[in-house]
């Protein structure tokens, strides 16, 4: 029998991505095992075409190109089939309350129906791991040095754990990188097309472009002189701070600096 006593349905759930953006990516791929209460379990997936193009980048991490899914029915095509295999269930993954879910809402809310999450009881896997295994900073502290993080949320003392919890992340793992900058891309990889972290402003055919939305593959230096009202909306909306200052400079017709390439 499932370990969990279920009033209903429970479906864990997986999607793969266009993106990071759960209002403005789509899904590619969406797999779910529904646990019915008697313990029996039913599993789908569905590859589906985004409608809008996979970032090669994207496609190094879950291998689905836009040649894979060209033939595949859109998440519209398929709606009523993955909402009727979610219907009445409440729903569980990992990270899903961070993006899985909003994901699966915003595709839902294009397709017309209201996929109702708060009316569901949610069970993120990683929630319970963090609750049970803590990652935070006293928790490194004692993992890592092995003593108890006095004056937790002091930022003098949270300093100073910080530093002691680096130095011995350094001690116990030989492969880091040794330098500032190695470790920065050994932790977060850089694409030096980019001018931001996200990939919204990208380097392509000799000129900054944007790389999102209904502008996406337009030159950036084209839009700062013709649509500055673009820039604007860039500037007061929901983007990285990164990609706010790019817009702010290209309408003071600062562009990022050209891509060292190696």
């Amino acid at each position: 029998m499932f370990p969990i006593e279920l009033k209903r349905p429970l479906v864990i759930f997986d999607i793969e991505s266009t993106g990071v953006s759960p209002r403005k990516d789509r899904i590619v791929e969406l797999a779910a095992i529904k646990v019915m209460p008697d313990g029996s379990e039913v599993s789908k997936c569905w590859l589906l075409n985004p409608t809008i193009h996979i970032p090669e980048e994207t496609t190094e991490i879950h291998g689905i190109s836009d040649e894979d899914v060209k033939d595949c029915p859109t998440f519209v095509d398929s709606a009523d089939e993955i909402f009727e295999f979610f219907k009445d269930a409440d729903i569980s993954g990992f990270n899903a309350d961070r993006f899985d879910i909003p994901c699966l809402e915003e595709e839902f809310a294009r397709a017309g129906y209201n996929f109702g999450a708060s009316r569901r009881k949610h069970v993120d896997v990683q929630r319970i791991f963090h609750k049970k295994e803590p990652r935070d900073l006293s928790a490194a502290l004692m993992f890592y040095c092995d003593r108890v993080h006095n004056g937790a949320h002091g930022a003098e003392a949270d300093t100073n754990a910080t530093l002691d919890v680096l130095k011995a992340q350094l001690l116990r793992y030989s492969d880091i990188p040794r330098d500032v900058e190695a470790i920065d891309e050994w932790i977060a990889p850089h694409d030096p097309l980019n001018a931001d972290r996200q990939g919204l402003i990208r380097w392509k055919n000799g000129e900054w472009t944007i790389n999102f939305g209904k502008k996406k593959g337009e030159s950036l230096k084209s839009i700062m002189i013709n649509e500055p009202n673009y820039l604007k909306w860039i500037t007061k909306g929901d983007f990285d701070t990164e990609v706010r200052m790019i817009a702010f400079d290209a309408l003071e017709g600062r562009l990022p600096p050209s891509p060292e390439i190696k």
